[in-house]
């Protein structure tokens, strides 16, 4: 009965959450084993406790009255397996550094491993798997820089990092790590823009709309800013207007009289057409000398009233003369054409010296005089436009520079010339040598190596400094928007020049609101396009601060764009045809002139098209217009183009004749312009050839813009040519009808042709009438004609015909017609 009581019958694991079991393997040793009921999770738990009791079989065969061991303490612990990969806590890190610094320690990236045991959960080695990276990794993952970076080289960097745990299992993904290379805070203006865009017409656009001061912690107490516009680019200097400099004293106001000794060259003034032009064609109109170019100025466009006051203007570019020895270049010479070679007045430069001459002759004085005017100047030589006036008050000459004057350091005197009937050449970029009887050649001398522009010359003194500012002034320059919304504690100065403004103060967010109103305006309809440059320079102070921040200069660019180009068309009659008989009076050649001006786009399409709406006429001035008669010159005395001075008054409009042509001149309205030109009138006092025709141009801006070329063919009827036109009427084709004439009025050609007209419409009784009257007469008229030939064509030429008449039975027949009237009518007229 104890049989079973000796043995181990099974083995009791107490508590619900051990998944163990302990089977019994031998009753009789009692051993036994503790298994798992199920799977083992190290990473839920690593370590089990539990309490195991063993019991034997009891005392019979059902298990009665079992006996416990005591109870037994397990402790179990779960084996690793290295199933987990790092991850990283974040898929990218951000850190930043300064340029020029080496870092310990930039940033740290972190990953952790699921895995229970240190074997397995520990990270041990971090790697960075980008190639040629100028960063590296500890095995605590601390980023740090290999070498110092720059901001301007590089301001970004992507770099991959990876992890292995101890088991050197490597993560599954990548993190990525940007680094952002922070600029060494330097002192300066931030917020602005390198290039500015400018549109023509746009008024003043803000130049630094967004900008401001970055004093890097800095404590500022005074500021001081300086913008300075650079427009040496542009034309002479600066955008100016470009008309010529006759045109611009008589807009500033200076009394009439000037004479352009370097227009444009056109039919008239022609004597700069072989002048070699600079600048371009959007530019303003300057001639460049070499050395070798010089113009004679014709004797009719020479000032004969010059006395003992006068000016001179130009504008001037000149540089330092070649060689050690340099030679006399003169800008403007007045001497002898023959004989004796005498220079009675010039201006020239000569060592950087400008020199302006003047001999007086016997009949003013016969005492030694101031001959010789020297002037030793920066602005001679130094390659830049600038504006010069010689304002001459015998004996005293005054010289004006870009506005400021300037009194001459030396003055030299010598006798006066004696007169003489020797006649005088003037000429520009060189002196004229003239020969003794043809002993050697004609030649020019002392040429002048430079640029000029605007050259003119006028009787009497320059009136005022208004007059001289407003010569040359720039139309663009700097602006203030505004100007009263500034701080009260800013004070700024705009040059008068406008290529200048100063601020300062001692508030720096008011004088960063200040600079902000800063704008760049051009007035000129056409500006000059091109770069305008921009220069900005700081001053600052600091509170008692030995060091304080030094602000860099900056520069920018304003970039005006090209303009809108204007078109500027010529319409009218092409042809007219008159009995030369009647051109002793006069024929207005112009009547129906019209001039208009259109947009051409900057893409190069023309807006043309009336009816669909896209024509766009703008309005602007002209500044001359030539008439030019081409073939054969007028005739001198027998022909002529005249306009009466009357057609100028209220208008800036003067007028130059030749017998190439006539040139109108002066800056004015399109409309004015066309006023005068239609008044123009074509004379001859004697018979010329059958066909005269004149071409007809306009201007503006000194040529920048020219118009298309408008042609008039005017066709002279002789009297030969009339009398056969008659002869014609009165022989008639077979079944012609003769008709009765009508009038026809009319203000403007059509086509471009002077027509007279007859009304096909004619009563079946006057038709026969006048057939039997045409018929009576024919015989009569051929006798009379023969007879009396010399007679009716002195009739046709010089008596005027009385009205006609309604019978018919006289015995000759002219046609007279007339087109100087605006009613134009054909008569036929019968005499007895």
């Amino acid at each position: 009965q104890h049989h079973y009581s000796r043995e181990i019958c099974g083995f009791h694991v107490q508590g619900l959450s051990a998944p163990f079991e302990a089977v019994v393997l031998n009753r009789t040793s009692g051993e036994g084993r503790l298994r798992a009921r199920g799977p083992i999770d190290c990473e839920r738990q690593r370590e089990f406790t539990f309490i195991i009791q063993a019991h034997d079989c009891g005392t019979g065969p059902k298990g009665h009255a079992k006996k416990r061991s005591h109870k037994a303490v397990v402790h179990v612990q779960v084996g690793d397996v290295n199933e987990f990969s790092p991850v990283f806590g974040q898929l990218e890190y951000h850190g930043s550094v300064t340029e020029g610094k080496v870092y310990d320690s930039i940033l740290q990236v972190q990953a952790s491993d699921q895995d229970c045991s240190p074997q397995y959960s520990q990270i041990c080695n971090y790697q960075i798997t980008s190639q040629d990276t100028a960063f590296a990794i500890d095995r605590n993952g601390n980023i740090r820089n290999t070498e110092s970076l720059s901001f301007d080289k590089k301001s970004h960097y992507k770099i991959r990092v990876t992890a292995f745990d101890c088991g050197q299992k490597r993560a599954t993904q990548d993190t990525v790590v940007h680094i952002h290379v922070k600029p060494i805070c330097k002192p300066g203006w931030q917020g602005w823009s390198k290039l500015v865009d400018y549109e023509p017409g746009m008024g003043g656009k803000l130049l630094f709309p967004k900008m401001h001061l970055e004093t890097c912690a800095g404590s500022v107490s005074w500021i001081r800013t300086t913008v300075e516009l650079e427009t040496s680019g542009a034309g002479r200097g600066c955008d100016r207007q470009s008309y010529s400099e006759r045109s611009l004293q008589k807009l500033c106001g200076a009394s009439s009289g000037s004479t352009d000794l370097l227009p444009a060259p056109s039919g008239v003034f022609n004597w700069t057409a072989t002048l070699v032009t600079d600048g371009g064609r959007d530019s303003d109109l300057t001639y460049r000398f070499d050395g070798r170019q010089a113009a004679k100025i014709p004797d009719w466009v020479v000032p004969q009233n010059l006395t003992h006051q006068f000016t001179i203007t130009t504008w001037m570019k000149h540089g330092p003369s070649p060689g050690q020895r340099a030679e006399k270049e003169t800008l403007l010479c007045n001497s002898d054409k023959t004989e004796m070679n005498r220079h009675h007045y010039s201006l020239y430069v000569h060592n950087c010296r400008l020199v302006f001459l003047l001999r007086t002759d016997y009949t003013q004085t016969d005492s030694f005089r101031p001959a010789e005017f020297h002037w030793k100047l920066e602005q001679i030589c130094d390659k830049e436009w600038h504006y010069y006036i010689i304002s001459v008050d015998f004996p005293v000459v005054t010289l004006y520079v870009d506005g400021v004057t300037f009194d001459p350091y030396l003055v030299t005197d010598d006798w006066p010339i004696h007169s003489s009937q020797i006649d005088v050449q003037l000429t520009v970029g060189a002196c004229w040598q003239g020969g003794r009887n043809g002993m050697w050649a004609w030649l020019f001398t002392q040429y002048f190596r430079g640029s000029l522009s605007g050259l003119t010359i006028r009787p009497g003194k320059i009136e005022s400094q208004k007059i001289i500012s407003c010569l040359q002034s720039c139309k663009e320059g700097l602006d203030i928007t505004s100007p009263e919304s500034l701080g009260q504690r800013i004070k700024f100065h705009l040059n008068p020049a406008q290529s200048l403004v100063v601020m300062e103060g001692e508030d720096l967010e008011q004088m960063n609101a200040a600079l902000r109103k800063v704008s760049y305006i051009n007035s000129r309809q056409f500006p000059t396009k091109g770069a305008r440059h921009l220069r900005i320079s700081t001053a600052v102070q600091c509170f008692g601060e030995d060091v304080c921040i030094s602000v860099p200069d900056i520069e920018a660019v304003v970039m005006v764009m090209q303009p809108s180009e204007p078109r500027i068309t010529i319409s009218g009659a092409e042809h007219l045809t008159i009995p030369a008989s009647d051109l002793a009076l006069g024929l207005s050649l112009f009547r129906d002139l019209h001039i208009i001006s259109t947009v051409i786009k900057s893409d190069g399409q023309t807006n043309t098209d009336h009816r669909s709406g896209a024509f766009k006429e703008i309005t602007h001035n002209l500044d001359y217009c030539d008439i030019m008669v081409l073939g054969e010159e007028l005739r001198a005395g027998l022909e002529s183009l005249e306009l009466h001075h009357s057609a100028l008054s209220g208008k800036h409009l003067e007028y130059a004749n030749s017998s190439t042509g006539m040139s109108i001149y002066g800056v004015d309205s399109i409309s004015h312009y066309t006023e005068v030109i239609r008044q123009v009138r074509y004379q001859s006092r004697q018979a010329v050839d059958s066909v005269r025709t004149f071409r007809l141009t306009c201007s503006e801006l000194n040529g920048r813009y020219i118009s298309d070329q408008y042609t008039l063919q005017v066709n002279i009827l002789h009297s030969e040519e009339a009398i056969e036109h008659v002869n014609h009427v009165m022989a008639p084709p077979k079944y012609m009808q003769i008709i009765h004439p009508t009038v026809i009025e009319s203000n403007s050609y059509s086509s471009g042709e002077c027509i007279y007209c007859f009304s096909p419409v004619v009563p079946a009784v006057a038709t026969a009438v006048i057939v039997l009257c045409i018929a009576a007469l024919l015989v009569a008229l051929l006798s009379v004609y023969r007879l009396n030939q010399p007679e009716n064509q002195e009739h046709i030429h010089k008596h005027p015909l009385p009205e006609k008449q309604a019978d018919c039975d006289g015995s000759s027949l002219s046609i007279t017609v007339n087109p100087l009237e605006v009613r134009q009518t054909i008569y036929i007229e019968s005499q007895t």
